[in-house]
């Protein structure tokens, strides 16, 4: 397989939430600078109705572009992207795409572990920082762990700043190199991260 070595994409924070999370993650959006060369991929928990009124809303205080993934779409660099349904990523050539399907198999939208776990086999060519924030349940702990094994930073919410600690809780005790901190610090740490 060809590798990405030379594709636009260099650095992509992953965050997945739950219960929780929106008001979080609308934070993280507003407190982000102008994107250069990092690219964003959001999956929050929420019934698919509420997914596009929920980007609009964020696109009016956000200075880098947000959309919602779509099938077939190609991944941009310095873009925020919300995924819906099972959205995992495929290769085509030097480039990273989109692929989106609604399934009754998984019971969120979307499936947090199906974002992650796909991005697994990149790791190696783009620097990947995953995020587990607030939520009920373990959507996305394996997939965190996965990624983290191999070679991933991964970071979740403490206990006291979760409004939900249920999925935080299993990343700490599941992802083996994850780092705590609170949603202050982790909005902080992807600013870092991004710039």
């Amino acid at each position: 397989m060809p590798n990405l070595k030379h594709s636009a994409l260099n650095k992509i924070v992953l965050i997945g939430a739950s219960t929780g999370g929106p008001g979080q993650i609308e934070k993280i959006i507003r407190s982000l600078p102008q994107l250069s060369n990092t690219t964003i991929i959001i999956a929050q928990h929420m019934a698919m109705d509420f997914i596009p009124s929920f980007v609009k809303r964020l696109q009016e205080h956000s200075i880098n572009p947000i959309e919602m993934s779509m099938d077939k779409s190609v991944i941009k660099p310095e873009n925020i992207y919300f995924c819906h349904g099972i959205t995992t990523i495929k290769k085509d050539g030097y480039e990273l795409s989109f692929n989106v399907e609604s399934s009754k198999e998984y019971k969120y939208n979307p499936d947090i572990n199906s974002v992650f776990n796909s991005f697994v086999p990149f790791v190696k060519d783009i620097n990947i920082f995953a995020v587990i924030l607030t939520g009920i349940g373990d959507d996305g702990v394996d997939g965190c762990k996965n990624l983290n094994i191999m070679g991933a930073r991964a970071i979740t919410q403490s206990e006291e700043s979760a409004i939900v600690d249920g999925m935080p809780s299993r990343a700490r005790k599941e992802v083996p190199n994850i780092e705590i901190s609170d949603i202050d610090t982790i909005r902080e740490k992807i600013k870092w991260f991004c710039s």
